[in-house]
């Protein structure tokens, strides 16, 4: 396995964040066992959102869906990339303007201490065009919780997204979980999400494989249809990013977020 040393993921993370128009400086960062992502020390500014605001949709229910969606049709040739919004702001906005480079749209489940740190971040999401959805307040393992305990971490990130955006977002995912329990389930949609939304492709960035592997990882398993986990906060993540891009160009297939994939 290849490992990125943290010179390689400062000067990945460099490299990446030089897509932004505006040049984005990035920081130094350690891994955040506490999160699954990297912990962020932020020495510089960042690009600004669009002046003029997207509205942010709310959740909706989609009749001919189960309450947890692993993916979509299989007959478009459209795929959804699904990041976890944590760890150090540098690659979420190198992730963004790589994404919006190439025309592609993603879909970002936030954590709500996340946004507590870098509140900018909500908007900058929705007005490049992307989506923003509930990944709980502090991204502990929800489905092992005391109901109270469960009910406050959905409810605490949504409460977030509702005054940063007007909207609690589109999906709700659960942390440290590929699906929810019958009791976070219930959680979700009595806190306004009628569906979970979980994934059938996993590319294992988090494990900082290195960027080749990334795109294995997630090339392998992906066809139309597919909903695909990834993550902000990791170098390898932004270098395999391009890759990634053109990979599903080559197979014809098209990122939209997750909203276009299922309706």
């Amino acid at each position: 396995m290849v490992r990125v040393t943290t010179t390689d993921r400062r000067a990945v993370l460099r490299a990446g964040a030089g897509i932004v128009a505006s040049g984005v400086l990035t920081t130094g960062c350690a891994t955040d066992t506490a999160t699954g992502g990297t912990a962020a020390h932020p020495v510089a500014a960042f690009s600004s959102a669009p002046a003029s605001h997207t509205p942010a949709p709310t959740p909706a229910t989609l009749l001919h869906y189960p309450a947890q969606i692993a993916h979509g049709p299989r007959d478009h040739p459209q795929v959804a990339l699904t990041f976890h919004g944590d760890g150090d702001p540098a690659t979420a906005h190198a992730l963004l303007a790589a994404a919006e480079k190439h025309g592609s749209h993603i879909t970002v489940f936030t954590v709500g201490t996340w946004l507590d740190a870098h509140p900018g971040l909500a908007r900058r999401v929705l007005d490049g065009g992307h989506e923003l959805g509930n990944h709980t307040l502090r991204h502990l393992d929800i489905n092992a919780m005391p109901e109270a305990d469960a009910d406050a971490e959905i409810r605490g990130c949504a409460e977030r997204l509702k005054g940063l955006t007007g909207s609690i977002g589109t999906w709700f995912r659960p942390s440290r979980a590929a699906l929810a329990s019958p009791l976070v389930e219930r959680l979700a949609q009595r806190a306004g999400y009628p569906h979970v939304l979980s994934y059938d492709v996993d590319s294992l960035d988090f494990t900082s494989p290195g960027a080749p592997a990334v795109v294995r990882n997630v090339m392998t398993g992906i066809r139309a249809g597919s909903i695909v986990s990834l993550h902000f906060g990791y170098a390898d993540t932004v270098a395999a990013f391009p890759g990634l891009l053109h990979e599903l160009d080559r197979r014809g297939l098209r990122a939209v977020t997750t909203t276009e994939l299922l309706t």
